[in-house]
């Protein structure tokens, strides 16, 4: 038996107005071109391609943060449409993202108990003390201690930020997360560190990744299906065996023949040799 579809797309499309001068016609970009697609719980997608191709906007869509222009975005089986009014709380809180810059993601004033706490302070009725010892065990559950609880986050790593930007969107208890190239600014070793996290936590939690990413090693470890998207539009979704054993679209085939393969698995071996 499959498991409940929990986020669909159906054909969705954003345009951008831009304006070129005071006589010239505003032109109209189509970032996102009737993308289609659904994600059943438990499972990640992965979306591939190029930087301009899409990926990001898709991810500002699926996360509330942009309207679409048309079509529907369907997510536990309501339809929403954030251009018509403001999503419930509870609606916000199902679909987390975490950006792929750790740096830029954490507010340097900001201890990183504030950090964690605020989502709950914003969204919940939960005492002072109940979101501190939520925050507490959830720095536990992405590998970081107690004593972390009062730190700044120049006195982290990158790898060591990734992991506060991720256990920040799960502060909410979301059922889908957006994961918008969140690998891509580490190092390797400490990639195969967050990929193995973000594993275990999809697996304890329950939760279904939209997984955006240009690297297609990085794909192969973590997802379940992989959608190419190339200037806006999907030009192929299938199974992550089918698609890297036998790429149908010519654009797919230019892609995985153009992209340096990494053997993430070695990578991770290497990483549990040396803990």
């Amino acid at each position: 038996m499959s498991a409940p579809v929990v986020l669909e797309a159906r054909d969705i499309k954003r345009d951008y107005v831009v304006n070129r001068g005071l006589f010239a016609k505003p032109k109209i970009v189509h970032a996102v071109k009737g993308v289609s697609f659904k994600v059943e719980k438990g499972r990640t997608l992965a979306i591939v391609g190029e930087s301009g191709c899409g990926k990001s906007t898709l991810a500002r869509i699926l996360t509330l943060i942009d309207p679409q222009t048309s079509g529907d975005l369907i997510i536990d089986g309501n339809t929403v449409e954030i251009a018509s009014g403001r999503p419930s709380r509870e609606l916000r809180a199902k679909v987390q993202i975490v950006f792929q810059n750790p740096y830029g993601s954490l507010n340097p004033r900001q201890k990183i108990g504030s950090v964690l706490t605020e989502p709950l302070q914003l969204n919940t009725d939960k005492s002072a003390a109940e979101r501190r010892d939520l925050a507490m065990a959830m720095l536990q559950k992405v590998g970081l201690q107690p004593e972390h609880y009062n730190r700044y986050p120049h006195m982290f790593s990158g790898g060591q930020r990734q992991r506060i930007a991720i256990a920040r969107a799960l502060m909410l208890n979301p059922s889908i997360l957006v994961l918008d190239e969140p690998v891509s600014a580490l190092d390797l070793s400490v990639q195969a560190q967050i990929l193995n996290l973000l594993a275990d936590l999809r697996d304890e939690f329950g939760l279904t990744y939209v997984f955006i990413s240009h690297d297609l090693s990085v794909v192969r470890f973590i997802a379940d299906e992989v959608m190419v998207m190339y200037f806006g539009e999907a030009v192929e979704h299938r199974s992550k065996a089918e698609i890297f054993a036998d790429p149908q679209h010519p654009y797919t085939r230019t892609l995985f023949a153009a992209t340096p393969r990494a053997d993430v698995e070695t990578i991770r071996k290497r990483v549990m040799a040396r803990a």
